[in-house]
């Protein structure tokens, strides 16, 4: 069970003075910026040393983690494996048989968790995705649009279904219900949560709200980081995007991959190992880059690169995944130091990939893992 009080940084071996600039570049954003509320928290050595919340948001608020929750569903995934209920090289088929039409015998776990499954846009929406019978019938109709483990294309409406679904597979429960009984609820980090009631949504969890609409006209994209704004499909519980927490239980996570006995310590080491280091293929509205992308599994590395929008200012070992529009969750096993900002302003287009955008982005994430 972790402690959310503050320590003084000093104590924790933190500068307070470049902690001070962090917290005032982010709080800029939301005091004289277009994020409507943000919400930030740095720990080290199992304690948090930060936790601000500024805008329309109180300490207690929740975020949408967007691709920041894929570190916690691959902490479960991480878990199975220390446990010897997984292994990479198993094929997917062997776990999930009515995975196995159309030619994807040869997709092994590893590939679900290095987005190398060769499956990037498999389809699978609301409301079919609420109903297990019809996610299988799914599974079975995805053909591959290349063979496994030929190409690194971020796997955004495959993987973490493929994952949740081998969960459930191995342990009898499902993904929500496993990381709430098995991980966060030992843990004591109980605002993460996967699938939360429509009714709790309006209490707890800050709303999607638009950074640069000019008109009530305008609409957002209906894709990507916006298909979560309808509170049905927040409810359902996609599992690589719709998990919610606040930042403290997002950085103390990071604390407890590290340090907590639910993991045995050669699991997260091999999770957190790089894998490779490629340009991801597709659009950059997808995830797409000239820029390598280190991948570890089911989380981005620094490595040689500092890829996917993490820090250049940690070790090359720093691993986590940034979200979207203006969101950033990372451990640096090397310093100790675990970090999360989250906020619920999105552009209309759900990403900002302006020239100011991509700067603020490569800001923060520089002066949050240069604290030491």
């Amino acid at each position: 069970m972790f402690d959310r009080s503050i320590v003084d940084p000093l104590a924790a071996g933190v500068d307070p003075g470049k902690l001070d600039v962090l917290l005032r570049r982010v709080r800029l954003e939301v005091e004289h910026g277009p994020l409507p509320s943000a919400q930030l928290a740095v720990a080290r050595h199992g304690r948090l040393v930060a936790f601000e919340t500024w805008g329309d948001a109180d300490p207690d608020t929740r975020y949408i983690l967007q691709s920041v929750g894929r570190t916690v569903v691959a902490g479960a995934a991480w878990k199975l494996l220390g446990e010897e209920l997984l292994r990479l090289d198993e094929p997917v088929a062997g776990i999930i048989p009515e995975f196995a039409a159309n030619g994807k015998e040869g997709v092994t776990v590893e590939h679900v968790l290095t987005h190398s499954a060769g499956l990037p846009f498999a389809p699978l929406g609301y409301p079919k995705m609420c109903d297990r019978d019809l996610r299988l019938a799914a599974f079975g109709r995805w053909k591959p649009d290349y063979p496994p483990g030929t190409r690194f294309q971020f796997h955004l409406t495959s993987a973490a279904w493929l994952i949740a679904e081998m969960v459930e597979r191995r342990t009898g429960l499902p993904l929500a219900d496993y990381l709430r009984e098995q991980v966060v609820r030992p843990l004591g980090l109980d605002s993460l949560e996967l699938g939360v009631p429509v009714e709790a949504q309006k209490a707890t969890v800050a709303p999607m709200i638009a950074t640069d609409r000019t008109s009530e006209e305008q609409e957002p994209d209906p894709w990507g980081p916006w298909y979560l704004s309808n509170p049905d499909i927040l409810a359902a519980g996609e599992p690589s995007h719709s998990l919610v927490g606040t930042a403290a239980d997002v950085a103390l996570f990071y604390q407890a991959l590290e340090s907590s006995e639910l993991w045995p310590r050669e699991a997260v080491e091999e999770g957190r190992r790089m894998r490779f280091a490629k340009a991801p293929a597709g659009r950059e509205l997808y995830g797409g880059s000239d820029k390598r992308v280190g991948m570890g599994l089911f989380v981005t590395v620094a490595g040689p690169d500092s890829g996917g929008n993490l820090p250049s200012t940690g070790s090359p070992a720093l691993y986590g995944n940034a979200g979207a529009a203006y969101q950033l969750g990372f451990m640096d096993p090397e310093t100790g130091v675990s970090f999360a900002w989250l906020s619920n302003g999105y552009p209309l287009a759900g990403y900002d990939l302006s020239r100011r955008g991509e700067a603020l982005l490569t800001n923060v994430a520089n002066l949050a893992a240069d604290l030491l």
